[in-house]
């Protein structure tokens, strides 16, 4: 009996023991891995009441232009200011105590705070050390291209997304409408019942259905699998019929005639591409949407809503045709379609888009540098030229002309989105110079209509500055 209880007491030690060992190895890893992490939550109530009492980090554009900064007001709290308003609202975003941070000064709150220095992990003892400052950040933001974009949209709802396609940075992120960060919390109940949504980044966030921007994708992949070349030609009388009932027609409803595949692309000729997706068929046409990473999340400081595909194994062919040409259930965001003229200016390598240069502690030092890191390699070299060459025609000859810079080689493709729930969406992505591309945009505008009419001047403006 005796025996039976000391072997009960033993194993219960062992329990028990255990047990605090996993405690510990718990404790620890949430201090040592988690920590910086947990730190920087907007939803951490400790560490918002100690960032309180600190100056938090500014924000700089490339240029070292602030874009927001902390200065104390006669009481000696802490008030925030952000010099371009409502221009980069979305990018740089808000910090509220009482609605919490997006955007970058969600993204980096814990460097802004200085709430994920080393020490802090010392507990409670680090009140006697604690910054009087917190860190701040570079963007790779243009705060003067940021503003022609915002200018240039005017008053319209959509977005603009300029990136360079060599390096990934983000040059200009504007979406409309827009908020003023700084009067957000007395603005807040009229900014979330806004029926326009001026809390939403469509840059990153807003899903539309591409339209006939996708065409240069679609180009690139009938010439990699060897469907068409630039020699072959088609005859556009209209309309395509499709099965027993479905006929894909021209938006402008007249027939282009023969054509070859860089005459389609120039006249935006929905007859060949949806033809050119039927002969591609369902596996390649999803396979080609992965190589371009569409089904990859971005990750990093850019919270970007992810692309919505159909599931290409379902297709009928009308919708096969239909995604041939930048419609049927495809959605995807301005920064992805970016992104795709970013291919067709960089020899087919996609680099991963990022907004974080650095980050700088209050007395200089240099604590974190970001830079470029490839996202894909979508396309051969030989192949991206070719298509980049067809999208110079597309501005020089075609829909694109509006976008024509004097004395500089512009590429890019219009787009005018069907959407169900209203007017069309004006499109246009494109890149310059196309020989030496330093920039590549996407513009949308939404129930815009015609994408050379509207969509196109907008990125001529944004690019022509660039160039300056």
């Amino acid at each position: 009996m005796l025996d039976n209880l000391r072997g009960a007491v033993r194993r219960t030690a062992f329990v028990l023991l255990g047990l605090l060992a996993v405690l510990f190895l718990y404790l620890s890893y949430i201090q040592a891995v988690e920590g910086d992490y947990l730190a920087g939550h907007s939803l951490n109530r400790r560490t918002a009441a100690a960032a309180a009492k600190v100056e938090r980090g500014a924000i700089y554009d490339r240029r070292g232009e602030k874009l927001a900064y902390s200065e104390q007001d006669a009481s000696g709290r802490y008030v925030r200011h952000y010099p371009y308003g409502a221009m980069a609202a979305h990018v740089v975003g808000y910090t509220s105590p009482r609605y919490g941070q997006s955007g970058i000064e969600s993204a980096f709150n814990g460097e802004l705070s200085g709430m994920t220095n080393p020490e802090r992990r010392f507990g409670p003892i680090t009140s006697l050390w604690r910054a009087k400052a917190g860190n701040s950040v570079t963007l790779t933001l243009d705060g003067d291209l940021q503003a022609t974009a915002y200018k240039a949209l005017g008053r319209r709802r959509g977005a603009v997304v300029a990136i360079a396609p060599r390096s990934g940075a983000v040059l200009a992120m504007v979406s409309r409408p827009a908020f003023e960060p700084e009067t957000l919390d007395d603005d807040w109940q009229a900014i979330v019942g806004a029926a326009d949504s001026p809390l939403l980044n469509r840059a990153a966030q807003g899903l539309y259905p591409p339209g006939s921007t996708l065409k240069v994708m679609v180009a690139e992949a009938a010439l990699a699998e060897k469907i068409t070349d630039k020699r072959k030609t088609y005859t556009c009388e209209g309309t395509l019929k499709i099965g027993p009932d479905y006929v894909l027609g021209e938006s402008s409803g007249r027939a282009h005639g023969k054509v070859d595949l860089e005459e389609a692309l120039a006249v935006s000729c929905n007859v060949t591409f949806g033809r050119l997706a039927l002969e591609l068929g369902r596996s390649r046409m999803a396979k080609t949407f992965d190589r371009y990473g569409f089904t990859r999340p971005l990750g990093g400081e850019i919270a970007e809503t992810a692309s919505r595909l159909p599931d290409f194994s379902r297709l009928g062919d009308g919708d096969l045709a239909q995604t041939g040409i930048g419609q049927s259930s495809l959605l995807v965001t301005p920064l992805r379609m970016a992104m795709l003229a970013a291919a067709f200016a960089n020899g087919g390598i996609i680099l991963k888009p990022y907004l974080a240069a650095g980050v700088t502690a209050p007395d200089g030092t240099a604590l974190k540098k970001f830079g470029s890191s490839e996202f894909v390699a979508a396309a051969s070299a030989a192949t991206a030229a070719e298509v980049n060459g067809m999208m110079q025609t597309v501005v020089r000859e075609g829909t694109g002309y509006a976008a024509r810079i004097g004395g500089v080689k512009v590429a890019g493709k219009t787009g005018t989105a069907e959407n169900p729930h209203g007017e069309p969406h004006a499109w246009f992505i494109g890149f310059a110079p196309a020989d030496e591309p330093v920039i590549a945009v996407a513009v949308i505008v939404e129930n815009g209509g015609g994408g050379g009419d509207v969509a196109a001047p907008i990125a001529r403006q944004v690019m022509a500055r660039a160039l300056r």
